[in-house]
């Protein structure tokens, strides 16, 4: 089928075009910004057409051939009257879509069945009524918390459990909900777009678990490798109050976390899952969802650009906020030098052992020296050659992940730390020789993480830009 879809840079939108395409449809993506998509690998596979969805004028002729849409956009970006705002998208989209005569309409919204709804999810379930108020068949799947790096819940989840060993909370961690993996809800909406029928529909969609938010946070917590989360809830503290702590202790703006910890007062759990059952196959556990989403090691080498590289759906993709994927700390520093970047190459490359750091030798030693006493490797391994690097290969506190002759060198610390680290050179040539860009990049675990990265931040400060001169000088005398 040829279908369009909405919210192309978003979370779900960006993973789902991919997926669309695998399964052989041809794409058109609705979009504001174009530019935004320049990153994602498909962009010359897809068509792409510029309007926006809360201005009607915009949408003539985007849905012209298409068989079905994607309804993938919400209003909720902090600046209030998001309903009203959603409501008069959806009545656009609907007419546009009405008029170019296109067969099904499938729209991702929320699960809620209280008459008692917060303003988030009588939002969502607003959309899929003005989206079903019209002759174009609607496939409206309700998803609770979506389980995958970006998803706004669960980075909020993320953030909160990683940062606070110690949580005093609103009676809403013990509401029930049903988590679902964004590879799931992915599988599930490649399905729904072949739907048959005259009639729209409502289906609830959630994983293989009834979870309270508690329960969700303390298996994350193990999951990620941290000690056990004190939670404590009371009663006293307001939606309005907890958005405000919750924008002091995560990235997420406040205007945002305050609708959706409005919505945690509600139960969203699905009561037939036999639709997400049948099209996801066996669906996964929420723990697995969540290891999905952490699982970083393996990609060691990409993570100094993790926003345009991923392999997994439940990791960060262009398009997701800065937030996305949970704290990386970096410290990039860049170098000049009137060397080739072969020459470039072969400086950072003989790193470490008994050549050294280039600058701050003791300090080197002393961190070493500190490791080995916590029962880590310290600097005791050296490196196997003074000149030559393999992947795969010790080198002081160091694993090598990634060699790119002549261009790049990454390295994995294998010291005792409270999160995971990479060091990373790249060698890229310009019009006087090359330029040095050294990036030290670490992903904390925990408050212990953070404050780690605090505390040593005047030692990189120190070192750092430092040896990143002394290398691209270096260079020039080989």
């Amino acid at each position: 089928m040829k279908i369009l879809v909405t919210g192309a840079t978003g979370y779900i939108g960006g993973r789902l075009v991919p997926r669309l395409l695998e399964s052989g449809h041809s794409v058109r993506c609705l979009v504001r910004s174009p530019e935004k998509l320049q990153l994602d690998t498909w962009r010359d596979d897809v068509e792409v057409v510029q309007g926006d969805v809360l201005d009607s004028s915009t949408l003539e002729g985007a849905f012209d051939g298409c068989d079905a849409a994607f309804y993938l956009i919400h209003s909720m970006d902090g600046q209030g009257n998001f309903s009203e705002r959603d409501n008069r998208a959806a009545t656009n989209f609907r007419d546009a879509a009405e008029k170019a005569s296109v067969r099904r309409i499938v729209y991702l919204g929320g699960l809620g069945d209280s008459d008692d709804l917060s303003e988030h999810l009588s939002s969502r379930q607003d959309v899929g009524r003005v989206l079903a108020d019209g002759t174009t068949p609607v496939t409206e799947l309700r998803a609770g918390v979506i389980i995958g790096s970006g998803s706004v819940s669960f980075e909020m989840l993320r953030y909160l459990t990683e940062v606070l060993p110690v949580m005093v909370t609103p009676s809403w961690v013990r509401t029930l909900c049903q988590p679902i993996a964004v590879a799931d809800v992915l599988e599930i909406l490649v399905a729904a777009v072949s739907d048959q029928g005259s009639e729209s529909r409502i289906i609830g969609i959630g994983g293989p678990d009834r979870l309270t938010y508690e329960e969700m946070m303390r298996e994350y917590a193990e999951a990620a490798g941290l000690r056990r989360r004190v939670i404590i809830p009371v009663p006293v503290l307001s939606p309005s109050l907890s958005s405000h702590w919750i924008g002091l202790v995560t990235p997420l703006p406040t205007g945002v976390a305050k609708p959706l910890v409005d919505s945690l007062r509600n139960e969203v759990t699905v009561d037939d899952n036999s639709y997400a059952e049948e099209h996801a196959g066996p669906l996964t556990p929420y723990r697995q969802a969540v290891e999905d989403a952490l699982q970083r090691s393996e990609e060691a080498g990409v993570l100094t650009r993790w926003s345009d590289a991923t392999d997994s759906p439940a990791q960060p993709v262009p398009g997701d906020p800065d937030w996305a994927g949970g704290s990386v700390m970096t410290d990039v520093q860049t170098a000049q030098s009137s060397a080739d970047p072969p020459e470039l190459f072969r400086a950072f490359t003989r790193i470490g052992g008994n050549n050294g750091y280039y600058t701050m030798n003791w300090a080197w030693s002393l961190r070493g020296l500190l490791d080995s006493l916590v029962g880590g490797v310290g600097l005791r391994r050296g490196r196997r050659h003074p000149t030559e690097i393999h992947p795969g290969e010790a080198l002081d506190f160091w694993r090598v992940v990634r060699v790119v002759p002549n261009e790049r060198l990454d390295l994995y610390a294998q010291m005792k730390l409270p999160g995971e680290a990479w060091l990373s050179f790249e060698a890229e040539a310009n019009g006087n020789g090359s330029t040095l860009k050294q990036t030290a990049l670490f992903i904390p675990r925990g408050l212990a993480g953070r404050l780690y990265w605090y505390l040593l931040f005047p030692f990189h400060v120190a070192i750092f830009g430092r040896m990143a001169r002394r290398i691209a000088k270096a260079a020039e005398s080989i």
